[in-house]
């Protein structure tokens, strides 16, 4: 992997904007959200519920755009490449990294000396990006539950019935957002693990030659 080049062709400008927009959101929702929880200095509660509800708002209608540009835009299928296709093409199963889940795994458990790689994304990569587009929408979800003014509405009353109370639904929340935090952290490191190339490219869109 440290050999591939990274291409602007994999990461169009649009998906490093909407890229930038959820990292920014995501700052503010857990130093916001931490503040809510548990406010460590005064005077701030209502410029952090107003902060936390915005970046939520933000954070859904980016992801919401995300989904639908991978069905418009085209963006390279393999590292190293200036071929493009279909973005979503990217999120499926690919010829280039076929039977590649069980290497893969194999590979972060220390089995395996080289990293197998070689479409766009790996197996696991895909999986676990798949994964944060249901938990979004949930912790949204989640979130109006908790909300005064929308926490009664008939749609976030009754999820918060069913999953025991209020309290419940705070657990919820607070966990997922503990699942977002973890999964940035490891997402940083591995995007980084052999060198800046991917940070440059999806930050400030300068193309690696190796």
């Amino acid at each position: 992997m440290s050999s591939q080049a990274h291409y602007r062709e994999a990461h169009p400008l649009v998906f490093v904007i909407t890229h930038w927009i959820n990292l920014i959101c995501m700052i503010m929702l857990a130093f916001s959200g931490f503040y809510i929880h548990y406010p460590f200095f005064d005077g701030f509660m209502g410029v952090a519920r107003g902060m936390h509800f915005v970046a939520m708002y933000v954070i859904v209608i980016n992801l919401t755009f995300r989904i639908i540009a991978a069905f418009s835009v085209k963006s390279a299928n393999q590292l190293g490449s200036r071929q493009v296709d279909t973005d979503i093409k990217n999120w499926l199963p690919q010829a280039e990294n076929k039977h590649q889940f069980f290497e893969t795994v194999k590979y972060y458990l220390f089995l395996r000396k080289e990293g197998v790689i070689s479409a766009k994304y790996g197996s696991l990569q895909k999986i676990a990006y798949l994964a944060t587009i249901p938990l979004t929408y949930l912790q949204a979800y989640t979130g109006f539950a908790l909300y005064g003014p929308s926490q009664d509405m008939g749609l976030f009353a009754g999820g918060t019935a069913l999953v025991g109370g209020p309290m419940n639904m705070r657990i919820i929340h607070y966990f997922i957002m503990w699942v977002f935090i973890v999964f940035t952290m490891i997402h940083a490191y591995l995007a980084n693990i052999y060198n800046f190339s991917p940070s440059k490219i999806i930050f400030a869109w300068k193309e690696t030659e190796h």
